[in-house]
């Protein structure tokens, strides 16, 4: 057996810096890269997309536009209850390529789930939805006893 004196280490060959560069490009390399590994498949945080939305509202009616680019009509649900408009469906994934492997993946697959509460009562009856261009346009006519009423006034 071999005794060998014990020496403390030199400080100034570790750096905590060179700790934390490798901490950024690991946290770098999470943010960038595809979470299917933690989400099942699908990107996107804990699992599922959602489509960008906008709420529009004038005199007669609350608009609803959703970005849906590549579905299906079929695979849109819309579902309206108590002052609530819920938007979900599923963008199925195209088949993948056998070849090679992929480069940049910026695309979203799976389910989605939107609900918006909304601004002012509707009359349900009414509401209707148009899917053009990907593009879904949801128009919920105003209720009758919301709607801003004109007063004449007459000169006597």
């Amino acid at each position: 057996m071999k005794l060998i004196r014990y020496q403390a280490p030199e400080l100034s060959q570790w750096s905590p810096f060179n700790r934390l560069a490798s901490l950024r490009e690991e946290m770098n390399r999470i943010m960038d890269g595809s979470l299917a590994a933690f989400t099942g498949g699908n990107v996107g945080l804990f699992g599922g997309w959602s489509p960008s939305m906008d709420v529009v509202q004038d005199k007669d009616a609350v608009y609803v536009k959703a970005e849906l680019p590549g579905m299906k009509k079929e695979d849109i649900d819309i579902n309206f209850q108590d002052g609530i408009l819920t938007l979900s469906g599923e963008r199925k994934q195209e088949s993948e390529v056998k070849e090679g492997e992929s480069f940049r993946s910026e695309r979203f697959f799976g389910k989605f789930h939107r609900t918006v509460s909304l601004p002012t009562k509707v009359d349900a009856d009414k509401i209707s939805a148009t899917y053009k261009d990907g593009i879904l346009t949801v128009t919920l006519p105003k209720a009758a006893e919301v709607k801003a009423k004109q007063i004449d006034v007459t000169v006597s």
